[in-house]
């Protein structure tokens, strides 16, 4: 049976409850698209985007919880593997909803810059946590 330390089982617990807030994401999708909702095509894509980005880095994130357990990392790298991927869950859905809304919004705004500060947590992230593994 796998051990969790209190940390990590946490985090996964309050993590699985954000997949309630995705749904409701997926629901707003099917008012967009079902044409309920006036948006534009930038706003169309952004939205499914950030609804994919956030469905996908959930499970990668949880992914990298359990991941983390096995390696031999301590302090802000055992907390960037851990849940690096999961501030990227967090930054990237929010820089694509954030920047798309508004009526008739064609270009995203400045809320776009939570893009990039996501990635980079998404790098930073996996790369700690694979060298956190490789090195064990």
């Amino acid at each position: 049976m796998l051990e969790l330390s209190d940390p990590a089982r946490i985090t996964a617990g309050v993590v699985l409850l954000t997949v309630v807030g995705i749904e409701s994401g997926g629901f707003f999708l099917l008012k967009v698209f079902g044409g309920r909702l006036v948006t534009t095509d930038l706003q169309k894509s952004f939205y499914r985007a950030g609804h994919a980005h956030a469905g996908v880095l959930v499970i990668l994130g949880l992914l990298c919880v359990l991941l983390a357990e096995g390696t031999s990392l301590t302090g802000f790298a055992r907390w960037l593997a851990a849940t690096g991927v999961l501030c990227a869950a967090i930054l990237m859905p929010a820089g694509f909803f954030f920047s798309a809304m508004g009526k008739g919004r064609t270009a995203p705004n400045r809320a776009v810059v939570l893009l990039p500060a996501g990635a980079v947590f998404l790098a930073a992230g996996v790369v700690t946590l694979a060298a956190g593994l490789l090195l064990a």
